[in-house]
């Protein structure tokens, strides 16, 4: 039988929603009934609300998805403003004060203490920027990913841009592909360095080159390699289909044996969309992701399909991809593909690259930025998928004055790596399915690291990713070192842990990272990376192995016998279960002392309700 989620899509589900969100904010957040807000709340995902977790109670977060994270001239400053008047809450961040955004690992911006009063206020601003959240989550198309510098990239084989708003123009309210079984996740790159990692997406176009027989024959009839026999040699995509991270399931993306020219790019993709749409389990949510359709039909299969039934086109095998060039994620040293630092342009202009610490950025530093970039180069801001920012367009003699602007000390163009490598989630400040705070806890970790740590020789960039549960927002599974949120028991105390995994990353040849070490208080986390990196340092075969090839030559007995938790200098102040709390650093944190509207008994809605 359909499960529930899908019984009330079934009832209204895509753009008919908007009437009721603003229905509702009109006649405030008292109006929805309490038996509906389940139901209300999963079909608000899909205009990019979420509703904020057991005490927040009338919160939202609400996520901004602009197409390959490219904001135009003036729309980040647009974003930085609504942040500044209605993301604020009823209790500060110590790290992070009141009144922030924060970037994602999909190249998308996040705001947090949202009233549903003000939403249709914030949708105006939004629209008169030129800004949508339309699905930037829910069961459909979600914003698609690719190379942040798509266009600005001197050495990308393919500008993917053009690709990326054909996609998002014909398929973002686009009633047929509306509904899917699960969220529709999309990346789109054409650089040369892998960064658009395709490898864990749902559907992903990658650099290719195939020569086509001049009439478009079918590649059937046409089994010449790129640069043989007769024919035109295209730049397009070859397809892979099936990669995701979350749950405890993690998949590459498997390979069809296809090749798009970007002619060819939306009809395919929207084939295969509408596959998943007809295909895709609609009983089990669970199994709902089209990498278990891949899994139990096969790449062949899914090929065969789609060529039958979705494509009224013959498909072309695949081309010469440009897989061995990857470096993004790839355990080599960091430099352009990570996309912080200064970095030219073809059109004799600079893009720079901007670290932000988990993503997190204050409105008034986002207000900042926003001057810098409309100083100094044209205005537009870009998002990457590690997190951070990139100013673009800055000619050769603005770019010393743009790194002395106040704001670049704080969001770096020269980051310490453990900076640099840092990812967070959201966590329990925010999110009702993270075990553990993830934000605060990562920025003390990495200043904790800093301060105390000396990565080996010839370690330049060092990838650790936190994520509060296995739906693994930050993407621990692609990180040298992940943390996983869990929980357990110290001196007879319940506290907050994390499971270690080593050796994820991306590249020719992408790997998982092992889970090697489970449920370790989280206030020895900092001494397990101090000792194992010591440990690596002392049995590397040489300064050039990397810390991945060490990891990968050695199995998880080995690598678990390396981490060593140990308590040193490092504090952390939420040991205590903050799941349990309305907010984490709240000076009164307990759920009973919530300022959230209370349930209809008059008492406090608890975490069960």
């Amino acid at each position: 039988m359909p499960t529930d989620v899908e019984q009330w899509k079934s009832e209204l589900y895509g753009t008919d929603i908007r009437e009721h969100i603003e229905r509702f904010a009109e006649t405030g957040w008292d109006s929805i009934p309490e038996d509906e807000r389940d139901a209300w709340f999963e079909r608000f995902k899909w205009y990019g609300l979420y509703h904020q977790r057991a005490g927040q109670e009338s919160y939202f977060m609400m996520r901004i998805g602009p197409p390959n994270g490219v904001l135009e001239p003036g729309q980040f400053r647009t974003v930085a403003e609504i942040a500044k008047e209605y993301s604020t809450g009823p209790a500060a961040n110590p790290e992070f004060g009141n009144g922030w955004l924060d970037v994602t690992t999909r190249q998308a911006i996040q705001l947090h203490w949202i009233n549903i009063e003000d939403v249709p206020a914030i949708f105006d601003a939004l629209e008169d920027a030129g800004l949508t959240t339309m699905q930037a989550c829910g069961d459909s198309w979600r914003n698609i990913v690719g190379c942040p510098v798509a266009g600005k990239d001197e050495h990308e084989h393919v500008d993917a841009l053009p690709t990326i708003h054909e996609l998002n123009d014909r398929f973002k309210g686009n009633a047929e592909h509306a509904n899917l079984p699960r969220k529709w996740k999309v990346s789109v790159t054409g650089c040369r360095e892998g960064c658009g990692q395709g490898d864990i997406n749902d559907l992903a176009l990658e650099p290719a080159t195939k020569t086509i027989d001049t009439d478009e024959r079918s590649s059937s009839n046409n089994q010449n390699s790129p640069g043989s026999g007769d024919g035109e040699a295209r730049e397009g995509f070859n397809v892979r289909v099936g990669g995701g991270l979350s749950r405890n399931e993690p998949r590459f993306a498997r390979d069809i044996d296809v090749f798009v020219t970007p002619e060819q790019a939306a009809d395919v993709a929207g084939g295969i969309s509408a596959l998943f749409r007809e295909y895709g389990d609609r009983e089990d949510r669970y199994n709902a992701r089209i990498k278990f359709l891949v899994d139990e039909w096969g790449p062949e299969k899914l090929r065969d399909v789609l060529q039958d039934e979705f494509v009224d086109f013959e498909l072309h095998t695949a081309g010469e991809d440009l897989r061995s060039e990857y470096s993004y994620n790839a355990g080599e040293a960091a430099g352009k593909h990570d996309h912080v630092g200064v970095h030219g342009q073809p059109d004799g202009n600079n893009y720079v690259g901007l670290n932000v610490l988990v993503g997190r950025i204050g409105a008034d530093d986002a207000l900042d930025i926003a001057d810098a970039a409309d100083e100094h180069g044209s205005g537009e801001v870009r998002l990457t998928q590690r997190q951070n920012i990139v100013l673009t367009d800055v000619p050769d003699e603005n770019v010393d004055d743009l790194l002395a602007e106040p704001a670049l000390e704080h969001y770096s163009p020269d980051p310490h790596p453990f900076m640099r490598g840092s990812i967070a989630c959201t966590g329990t400040e925010f999110c009702s399915l993270s075990i553990v705070e993830t934000k605060n806890r990562q920025v003390r970790y990495a200043r904790w690291l800093k301060d105390n740590v000396e990565l080996p020789a010839g370690v330049e960039d060092f990838h650790i990713h936190l994520s509060g549960c296995t739906a693994s927002c930050a993407q621990p599974q692609i990180a040298d070192i992940s943390l996983r949120g869990m929980k357990t028991r110290k001196d007879g105390e319940p506290v907050e842990a994390l499971d270690i995994g080593l050796g994820g990353g991306l590249g020719e040849e992408p790997q998982f990272a092992s889970w090697v070490t489970e449920r370790v208080p989280a206030d020895e986390v900092p001494g397990a990376i101090r000792n194992l990196l010591a440990n690596f340092e002392a049995q590397r075969a040489d300064e050039r192995q990397s810390f991945r090839e060490f990891v990968a030559a050695r199995d998880d007995d080995e690598l678990a016998e390396l981490v060593e938790p140990e308590e040193t200098s490092y504090d952390d102040p939420f040991m205590h279960n903050t799941k349990r709390t309305w907010y984490p650093y709240a000076d009164e944190d307990s759920l009973d002392d919530s300022p959230a509207p209370a349930s209809p008994d008059g008492e406090p809605l608890s975490a069960d309700d």
